[in-house]
């Protein structure tokens, strides 16, 4: 997965006004107790990034 499919993906289930604010605040422990952005900045390869952003959120089997 690229940066850009992780971002539509977060765009789609949050909506365009608000995803770029959780990515940036919401902190997943998951992650390392960062945010998504803390992690893609870190390195975290963004499937992985959104495969824990998807199971906090608890989006449906079909957004996997």
């Amino acid at each position: 997965m690229r940066h850009t499919e992780f971002w539509d993906r977060l765009d789609q289930a949050l909506g365009l006004a608000s995803s770029r604010t959780w990515a940036q605040m919401f902190v997943i422990g998951e992650l390392g107790s960062r945010t998504a952005v803390e992690a893609l900045d870190a390195g975290v390869a963004p499937k992985q990034v959104w495969a824990a952003v998807w199971r906090v959120l608890e989006l449906p089997e079909t957004k996997r």
